[in-house]
């Protein structure tokens, strides 16, 4: 086709109002895509100045979209680009990138970053001689521009990968370093000196990223970079063209060119310059910063600092890394002695003013609080948000210097809230007491723990905070609310003043301002955390519930629904009545959630995380309820439709949540419905395309269908679940590409058949064997070694003569049962058994051994006999010990949760100290996620470890038809039927038992009665209380 047609055609697909037309056009470039030279002419309409800019725009995306999704073929993918056409675009590109505008030039360098991610250095091998020859040259932004992308390649690679920059940076550094030095002294410098300037700053960024380049080890060479930098930081960015409005003004080049330099001298400082961090290697580097360097940066960030003190402006970008510098310079004796005679003014008139309420925040509060919550629990707007440095810096500064500053900085705290108190109420500083209340909240850990603060605390919020929850001021509202909920933990004297606070904070979620209900909310969890009495919130929980709907049809926010986890956590079964609603409404927020994370602000994933949010509420509902079965049938409905669509490659983000909603489902509902069993196949699906590492999660509602749903499982052929499960499982196990550990999952489900369906599987048998067997021989990992040996074991306990005839027809009986002999006696270092050490291995492993003793003299070999007898008692032992372990474990764990340790009574001062504080994540006491942690577990236990927790206890198991078998008395009872049908060989056996053996028999023996007692009791306590109901 030729250029004009094409044009034409682009065009068309891009921007005619006719849908036809577009459709037709589109259909027609789908079709020419993979023609010969149909990228070249795509490219040469995009560098022809003379041709329509928005045919121009329009092709550039469909020559980034083409390179994108072909350049580089997927495994087993047919390469749809001629080699031919892609020399003639490397070349190409390469001669245009620099001349395009702009707009097409953003489309060009995605399309460069694909080619050189993809080709450099192997299929493109002259790249780094054109970038050396431009930057000599005529083009030397354009040579700029692709050594970017070049060294952004290997920005986070490992050692090992990034041996090509090595030469990039060793041929075109001393180049850079003479080109940056010309327009550093380039008199009234241009914009475009500053996007040059910018460019440099940035390859240099990503070179030092991870590692310091060996070049710059050279005094004089790091020394004229150093000197460079320094001159960007100090020097006034030109007046003359900045723009008026904020938001161009922070992205104008000479700020961004500050914004990158003062990115590298944080770099430089925190990885290279920090003697504590460095190997001996880089220790003369970093003594040579901080004698040379350090102090001169941190005077230049002073002076910077000083320009927003008296009304200059400077990036927020900007200040937030200043001060991050400064953070780290607290630590560090000679540092902070710099710092010390600034402190005052740094503290009290720039750092604390950061904090306080401002215009733009008020301006963003009016015009759109929904952006002004969001960018309140944003992570990303924290990392370069100016308030969040100056909150880190004054943290920083009271726990590492706190007897220099804790005490003057809170008394300055209380001569706002003087100030603020004795000002008539037209004149209230308002934004000076918010400043003072995030001081507060910011510094609470440390408040907390030290007197005479710690026994004011409750004074202080009596005072200074329960009274802004009604002022006029709505930021003064919101920061009241949030203050409230750091504090809720406290110990209240008066019991009063918690309730006093709690009622404001709910008041808080009626208030007209949006961000004060949201700060109401999020202060709400930690009240219900704190809250002792839970007649506090009774009477009002359906009020709450309400309001907090209503919020979350306004707000997309993860918070809202990890409070409402909270407030179901800590009610239990009384939500119930509510829990329909609940689920109802999570649902639906659920939906706006997904639908507004398909739009089109691809940086915002605030949706995504809602509706992640969302789901774990719903999986904490419905754990609430698990006494009531009953509420299950109502809530499925209102769940199925999420359940059905996000099963599918739709939900790969919140696979993992819906699989727990799905596990909760089965496992507490009374029956498991036939809309319920329409998402077998999903899964099935999933994990056969793409859903291995979800394996774990899968198996419990697996684990469910066949267990609790036993006769549809295997009566049921459209679909055929049993065809279906072993279709999945045999194809996973016999892709040898798949991870031992990725497998684990596999062999558990092929045990659940074997032990659920006792009798009603024995076509399953042979090949479940034959499977494992095959797979065990290129095992590496010793817990999937043992979890295949337990398909045997399995085997064996569903039908031991079945079984037995099965292996001897693949004649390797024998090799079998010495494998499975050798891993029961294999023992570390340390004297702990390597293998079967969960409580669940050893029983499996017992029962099918016992099995194997069962059989009739003849079957078994006699040779097998004794060594099989010995490993049982072995087992047996091991068995009883590990129960009584874990007996005693949970009583001591019980005596600790018992223990109401009061965490305010412990007082700690790390000051000086270089460690941060660790904050360990909440716990979740969800049944289903230690379920499905221990579906993951069920295998995990390391081949390395000389210890295991694995190796004393074991976490709550799926429920099994094996839990009611006691293998104490499965034993004894074998060996008293092998005693009185054949007395001889039980003869022969027993007198093969040396004293060790003999007693560890006695001793099973013994533990039997005692078992047998225990369970009598049980039974006739049932009955009486039976009897008793009725």
């Amino acid at each position: 086709m030729d250029l004009p047609s094409l044009a034409v055609i682009i065009g068309a697909a891009a921007c005619s109002p006719n849908p036809n037309e577009r459709k037709a056009a589109e259909q027609s470039l789908d079709q020419f895509k993979h023609t010969p030279q149909h990228l070249i002419r795509v490219l040469q309409i995009i560098v022809d100045g003379g041709c329509d800019p928005a045919i121009r725009q329009a092709a550039s995306i469909h020559f980034k979209n083409l390179i994108a999704k072909h350049w580089e073929p997927h495994s087993g993918d047919q390469n749809k680009i001629l080699p031919s056409d892609k020399n003639v675009v490397r070349e190409q590109i390469l001669l245009y990138v620099s001349q395009l505008p702009p707009i097409l030039r953003v489309q060009m360098g995605e399309c460069l970053k694909t080619i050189i991610y993809a080709d450099y250095p192997e299929q493109w091998s002259n790249l780094l001689d054109w970038v050396k020859h431009n930057l000599q040259d005529q083009q030397v932004y354009g040579a700029l521009f692709v050594l970017r992308i070049m060294s952004s390649k290997y920005e986070f690679k490992s050692d090992e990968d990034r041996v090509p920059i090595h030469r990039v940076i060793e041929e075109t550094f001393p180049h850079l370093l003479n080109i940056f030095n010309k327009l550093v002294h380039v008199e009234n410098p241009s914009l475009e000196v500053a996007d040059h300037i910018k460019l440099i700053c940035k390859i240099f960024w990503s070179c030092i990223y991870l590692e310091l380049p060996r070049p710059l080890f050279d005094p004089n060479f790091f020394n004229a970079w150093m000197g460079l930098f320094l001159n960007i930081l100090e020097r006034p960015v030109p007046v003359e063209g900045q723009p008026e409005d904020p938001e161009l003004r922070k992205s104008w080049g000479w700020w961004k060119a500050k914004k990158w330099v003062a990115h590298i001298l944080n770099r430089l400082y925190t990885r290279f310059g920090d003697l504590k961090l460095q190997n001996p290697e880089n220790k003369v580097f970093a003594q040579m910063f901080q004698m040379n360097y350090a102090a001169k940066i941190l005077e230049c960030h002073l002076k910077l600092l000083n320009a927003i003190r008296i009304g200059g402006y400077l990036p927020d970008r900007v200040i937030n890394l200043i001060l991050q510098y400064l953070s780290n310079s607290v630590s560090k004796n000679s540092m902070y002695q710099l710092l010390q005679p600034h402190l005052d003014v740094l503290l009290f008139e720039i750092v604390f003013p950061l904090m306080c309420f401002n215009d733009n925040d008020q301006m963003l509060w009016e015009e759109d609080p929904h952006e002004y919550v969001r960018k309140g629990y944003d992570i990303i707007e924290d990392l370069y948000s100016p308030r969040t440095a100056s909150m880190d810096f004054v943290t920083e500064l009271v726990r590492k210097r706190g007897k220099d500053n804790f005490p003057k900085f809170i008394q300055f705290i209380v001569g706002i809230f003087k100030k603020y108190d004795e000002s008539p109420l037209e004149h209230k500083p308002y934004r000076l007491k918010d400043g003072a209340l995030l001081a507060v909240g910011t510094l609470c850990d440390k408040l907390r723990q030290n007197e005479p603060y710690k026994s004011e605390l409750e004074n202080m919020l009596v005072q200074h905070v329960i009274p802004e929850f009604s002022s006029p001021a709505g930021h003064l509202r919101a920061k009241a609310a949030w203050v409230a909920g750091q504090y809720a933990h406290i110990n209240f004297a008066d019991q009063n003043n918690f309730t006093k606070a709690l009622h404001c904070v709910i008041s808080g979620m009626r208030d007209p301002e949006l961000p004060v209900r949201v700060d109401s909310v999020f202060a709400l969890r930690s009240f219900i955390e704190a809250c002792k009495n839970l007649d506090e919130i009774r009477p009002v929980l359906p009020q709450l519930l309400d309001e907090f709907f209503k919020l979350m049809n306004e707000v997309e926010n993860e918070d809202l629904a990890f409070t409402l986890e909270t407030i179901v956590y800590k009610f239990g079964e009384e939500i119930s009545p509510y829990a329909l609603g609940l689920c109802q409404n999570l649902a639906s927020a659920f939906w706006r959630c997904i639908d507004t994370d398909n739009g089109d602000d691809e940086t915002d994933d605030s949706g995504a995380l809602a509706a992640v949010g969302c789901l774990r509420a719903i999986s904490t509902i419905l754990e609430s309820i698990s006494s009531l079965p009953l509420l299950y049938g109502q809530i499925e409905p209102q769940l199925l439709p999420i359940m059905r669509k996000m099963l599918t490659t739709d939900g790969q983000d919140v696979f993992e949540e819906v699989l727990e909603i799905v596990s909760y489902i089965t496992t507490f509902s009374p029956t498991i419905s036939l809309d319920m069993w329409s998402l077998w196949p999903l899964m099935m699906e999933a994990l056969k395309d793409w859903a291995i590492d979800f394996f774990p999660n899968i198996l419990v509602p697996l684990h469910n269908y066949i267990s609790r749903g036993t006769e549809h499982y295997l009566i049921c052929k459209e679909p055929n679940y049993q065809q279906s499960l072993w279709s999945v499982i045999s194809g996973l196990m016999a892709d040898k590409n798949i991870d031992d550990s990725d497998l684990e999952p596999a062999p558990k489900l092929l045990g659940i058949v074997l032990q659920t369906c006792k009798g009603q599987v024995d076509h399953c048998v042979e090949p479940y064997l034959r499977l494992a067997l095959d797979r065990l021989r290129g095992a590496e990992k010793s817990s999937f070694k043992c979890l295949l040996i337990e398909v045997i074991a399995n085997a064996f306990y569903y039908n031991a003569p079945l079984t037995l005839r099965i292996l001897q027809s693949f004649g390797i009986v024998t090799e079998v049962l010495t494998i499975w002999l050798n891993m029961l006696q294999e023992k570390k270092k340390s004297g702990v058994h390597a293998n079967f050490k969960r409580e669940h291995d050893k029983k499996v492993c017992i029962l099918g051994l016992t099995a194997l003793l069962s059989l009739p003299a003849g079957q078994l070999p006699g040779e097998a006999l004794p060594p099989v007898f010995r490993a049982l008692l072995e087992l047996l032992v091991a068995y009883k010990d590990q129960l009584a372990e874990a007996a005693k474990a949970e009583e001591e764990e019980e005596d600790e949760d018992g223990d109401d340790d009061n965490m305010d009574d412990f007082q700690t001062d790390d000051e000086d100290e270089d460690g941060d504080d660790e904050t360990p994540d909440d716990t979740d006491g969800s049944t289903l996620r230690k379920l499905a942690a221990q579906a993951k577990d069920f295998r995990s236990y390391s081949d390395d470890d000389e210890f295991s927790v694995d190796d004393f206890s074991d976490d709550e198991e799926l429920d099994s038809p094996i839990d009611e078998v006691d293998p104490f008395i499965l034993f004894m009872d074998a060996v008293a039927a092998m005693q009185g049908s054949d007395a001889l060989r039980f003869q022969g056996l027993t007198q093969t038992l040396d004293l060790h053996y003999q007693g560890l028999a006695n001793n099973v023996a013994q533990h039997t009665e005692q078992r047998r007692a225990e369970i009598l009791k049980e039974q006739l306590e049932k009955q009486s209380s039976t009897t008793a109901a009725s």
